[in-house]
């Protein structure tokens, strides 16, 4: 008996129940593959190219052509079915493993010795020796008879071999990235041609999950991995941290400041404490976080300067390294709102010693980071690179800065009396040279800075641009009239820009309570800074250095969000929960 089976390349659904007049299908090539091979012989295909055309027989190129195509669906399906039968076979053996695996009672072993607690780093002290280290599965690889985990404890990471029953028990087969457990067991030498952190490994003889982490769409995998969006990484960086570069980044960050403190010890300025929570403003009203204090007005500190100077008299150079804040609405990839400010004050120095201070300070701190083995391997890991800054540093007036800008074309947006951008008749800033009494931009300040490719000193920045406390330059002889340069410096590096803004302070009482007026502070709250010049003055400057820019600097990380534990920014809401 003749079948015939319809096909309709317009309209039709290559699916099973198809191939009537009714409901045909759309490929001869899946008419053929749906006919049994038994029924090959007796079966008749109609195919047309759509509803307005009549039914005809396949010509015998079109047949043939179908027929290979056909055979391909064939070897998919065979394909598909193997794998479905290979992932249920899958299946069935683990569920036969986890319910064999509830069976299997892992107990320690009393005839062994007694293990010693050890944290991952300290371990090369106890090869051959049994121990018992805690930490996180950092990584898995499950064999069947055999799993490899590396374990991360903060110290360091560590691979541990299950073997035999420490491989059967149930919270080894449903053990999960992320899982808090204690191994024991013997540390060894790995075997020669092969590797692991630290030279060896653990062959656990007992071991315990303290802490498990789900699995499913739960898993840690599932809420991160290397293509996730830069929110979600936002939104988790509780996880975030867990990972290998962001650890390594804070790492650095310890080193560094702790590099930071030795320097200054080396060099006799004495760490304090300044408070977070001040009446005063020390960089613009502009920019202050305000809050109620008891009913009173107060702010978040934009700077601890103003502390450190009262310390001069007493403690002699100080430095702090301490929160400040800016209410500063900015989305660049280098401005945060709550950021590490290193500050220190000077006693009985010049404007050329504060720049070489800094210099020495910052050069002599990285090159501590860079002779410790473990901190320099950091660095190479996260910029292979990094070299140190090589000395002494590029000095540059504001005034050549502004040439240097013109002569190699690089302007910047013009702006009206209030500050606005000027545009043009289709809507797009109007570009012109810098002069003079310019702000330089950031954009503009940075690309100089690459292009030169070293650290530069931009120093002598108008009275106008700089904030009420910066000591002026003298008037050159001869010069009545122009702008007023203050002794003020910013040091820019390649690649992130300004990391340290410093000046020479204002050391006349005079002087200073102009300062107050011409800017409209009211100089009150202000009277026990302003005593610093009554009770002994004396010629003295400092500086602020960003650590989240420094680290920028030395991890090569896009954005100085990588380098805050959990950086505070205009467009992401508090992580409240911590």
């Amino acid at each position: 008996m003749t079948t015939t089976v319809y096909v309709d390349q317009a309209n039709g659904v290559d699916a099973a129940g198809h191939g009537t007049i009714d409901l045909p299908y759309q490929t001869l090539a899946y008419a053929i593959f749906s006919t049994r091979v038994a029924a090959i012989e007796t079966t008749q295909y109609q195919i047309r190219k759509g509803p307005e055309a009549q039914y005809d027989a396949p010509t015998q190129s079109a047949t043939k052509k179908a027929k290979k195509d056909a055979q391909g669906l064939e070897k998919k399906r065979l394909k598909a079915e193997a794998e479905e039968n290979e992932a249920r076979e899958r299946q069935e053996k683990r569920e036969r493993r986890l319910e064999e695996s509830k069976k299997v009672v892992l107990a320690e072993d009393p005839s062994l010795p007694t293990p010693i607690k050890s944290k991952i780093a300290r371990l090369a002290n106890y090869r051959d020796k049994r121990v018992r280290v805690c930490g996180w599965v950092h990584r898995k690889r499950d064999q069947q008879e055999i799993m490899f985990v590396v374990l991360r404890d903060g110290t360091g990471h560590l691979q541990a071999v299950f073997t035999g029953q420490t491989n059967k028990t149930y919270d080894a087969v449903t053990l999960q990235l992320e899982a808090a457990v204690e191994l024991t067991g013997t540390l060894k030498l790995v075997p020669e041609g092969q590797k692991a952190p630290g030279g060896h490994e653990l062959v656990v003889d007992y071991w315990k999950v303290l802490g498990p982490a789900p699995g499913g769409d739960d898993a840690f995998t599932n809420k991160l991995n290397e293509q996730s969006d830069p929110s979600i990484l936002a939104d988790n960086r509780h996880l975030v941290l867990r990972g290998e570069t962001a650890s390594n980044v804070l790492r650095l960050r310890a080193a560094l400041l702790s590099a930071f403190r030795s320097t200054y010890a080396e060099h006799d300025v004495i760490e304090v404490t300044p408070p977070c929570l001040v009446q005063t403003q020390v960089e613009g009203g502009a920019t202050l976080f305000k809050l109620d204090y008891y009913g009173q007005p107060a702010f978040l500190t934009q700077s601890s300067q103003l502390y450190l100077e009262t310390c001069l008299p007493s403690l002699g150079d100080v430095f702090c390294i301490q929160e400040s804040f800016r209410a500063e609405n900015s989305h660049t990839r280098r401005h945060l709102s709550e950021y590490t400010h290193l500050e220190a004050e000077l006693a009985f120095i010049n404007f050329d010693d504060l720049m070489t201070h800094v210099e020495t300070i910052i050069c002599e701190s990285v090159d501590k980071v860079l002779a410790n083995p473990a901190t320099a391997a950091l660095v190479k890991t996260l910029n292979p690179n990094f070299t140190a800054p090589a000395r002494p540093f590029k000095r540059m007036s504001y005034s050549d800065a502004i040439e240097w800008l013109n002569e190699h074309a690089i302007l910047h947006e013009a702006e009206d009396a209030e500050g606005n951008t000027i545009k043009d008749a289709d809507g797009k800033p109007v570009m012109v040279p810098h002069a003079i009494g310019d702000d330089i931009a950031e954009a503009a300040e940075r690309q100089m800075t690459d292009i030169i490719g070293q650290p530069i000193f931009l120093y002598g920045f108008p009275a106008e641009l700089k904030a009420f406390y910066m000591k002026k330059m003298p008037r050159k002889d001869g010069e009545e009239a122009g702008p007023v340069f203050t002794e003020s410096c910013d040091l820019l590096m390649p690649n992130v820009g300004e990391i340290v803004g410093g000046s020479m302070r204002i050391a006349d009482g005079p002087e200073l309570l102009a300062a107050y007026e011409r800017e409209g502070i009211d100089p009150k709250p202000y009277y026990w800074y302003t005593d610093m010049r009554k009770y002994g003055t004396c010629q003295h400057g400092g500086y602020g250095l960003g650590v989240e820019r420094l680290l920028a600097w030395m991890a090569n990380r896009y954005t100085i969000r990588e380098c805050s534990l959990y950086p505070r920014y205009a467009i992401y809401e508090l992580f409240i929960s911590v």
